[in-house]
């Protein structure tokens, strides 16, 4: 990525930043923040795609620990994208080693192809929320400040959690709410906000949530809607639908000794991120074709090796960061077994 491509992409970005997401950048902790960078201070020159680039902590913390590599940022958040770009602005030194694109992480092969990277050194996906859309109410994730049903992480997207709550039959609720969620009263869920319709908020979704739950299950297990919620929220954004798929892209994507890495924060996505990885590890006389990226290093025999690191944050971390305690941390290295020829 050369400083001229980087440039002519970052001069299409928004410069508006919500000033509710710039009081965050001084406070904003990012999930294991060590970790993740102890992850890329091996991997070889080239860039590293940090495919939910939300406040930019992990990218910095990269840059920082390996000098030898660019970073390709990834959201699909207006706010996201305007934060990066007052951080380059702001901070000379990721001027040419900082580039951002306005997407979905499942448009990665599109991305590659528009700036001609045949191959990466490795990948980053944090999954999930962000803090800043959990702490702006107008964005409509939390179940604790009154806001609109949104949940979109892409505002420009159609579907949002109104459409999903008002509209979807009592059947598709309670499914989604199981699948995405494992709530084991979904279908008591899915009842009470049929019969409660129509439900234009988030504070008035919680309490008809709240209330179809028996009364001894609500004193476990944390606030009685975050499950709910999160299935809503990841059925607005097809978030699993897209897991998977981009996982691929991104292992075929990258070169012997490159990393991925993955944090994960409920069991829906550790199941698909376990999948993915073990089925890569299996595949190994198989060359993909799921993505167009199969470079000069995949003539030989290719297989991928799990990388032993901390899975969870620590208990200081977790009792200072509340996002991180439901966080577990999967890596993975590209190897390259043998040569053809």
């Amino acid at each position: 990525m050369t400083s001229e491509k980087s440039s002519d992409l970052n001069s299409q970005l928004n410069p508006q930043l919500n000033p509710q997401v710039s009081s965050r950048l001084t406070t904003h902790e990012p999930v294991m923040l060590n970790e993740i960078a102890q992850c890329f201070t091996t991997v070889p020159p080239g860039v590293v795609v940090d495919a939910t680039f939300g406040l930019g902590g992990h990218a910095k913390a990269i840059l920082k620990a390996n000098p030898s590599i660019q970073i390709l940022g990834l959201d699909q958040d207006a706010d996201a994208i305007a934060n990066a770009e007052r951080m380059i602005a702001d901070d000379a030194s990721l001027r040419g080693r900082l580039t951002v694109r306005r997407v979905r992480f499942d448009s990665l092969n599109t991305v590659l192809e528009e700036l001609s990277i045949k191959e990466i050194s490795g990948a980053l996906f944090d999954l999930g929320v962000s803090s800043p859309q959990l702490d702006i109410a107008e964005r409509g994730f939390s179940y604790r400040n009154d806001g609109p049903l949104d949940m979109r992480m892409d505002q420009r997207s159609e579907l949002s959690a109104a459409d999903v709550v008002n509209n979807y039959q009592e059947s598709e609720l309670a499914g989604i709410i199981t699948q995405n969620a494992d709530e084991r009263f979904a279908r008591r869920i899915a009842r009470a906000i049929v019969a409660a319709r129509p439900i234009s908020t988030t504070t008035h979704l919680a309490e008809v949530i709240v209330a179809a739950i028996p009364a001894p299950a609500r004193r476990t297990g944390g606030h009685p809607a975050k499950r709910t919620f999160q299935a809503i929220r990841i059925e607005v954004n097809k978030e699993l639908e897209i897991l998977a798929r981009t996982l691929q892209i991104a292992i075929d994507a990258t070169k012997v000794g490159g990393r991925v890495a993955v944090l994960t924060y409920h069991s829906g996505e550790n199941r698909i991120v376990k999948q993915v990885f073990r089925s890569s590890e299996k595949d190994a006389d198989e060359i993909k074709i799921g993505s167009p990226y199969v470079h000069e290093s995949q003539l030989g025999t290719r297989r991928v090796s799990r990388v032993r690191i901390a899975q969870y944050p620590s208990e200081q971390e977790q009792t200072q960061n509340r996002r991180a305690k439901s966080a577990r941390l999967r890596v993975i290295e590209k190897d390259l077994v043998g040569a053809r020829g």
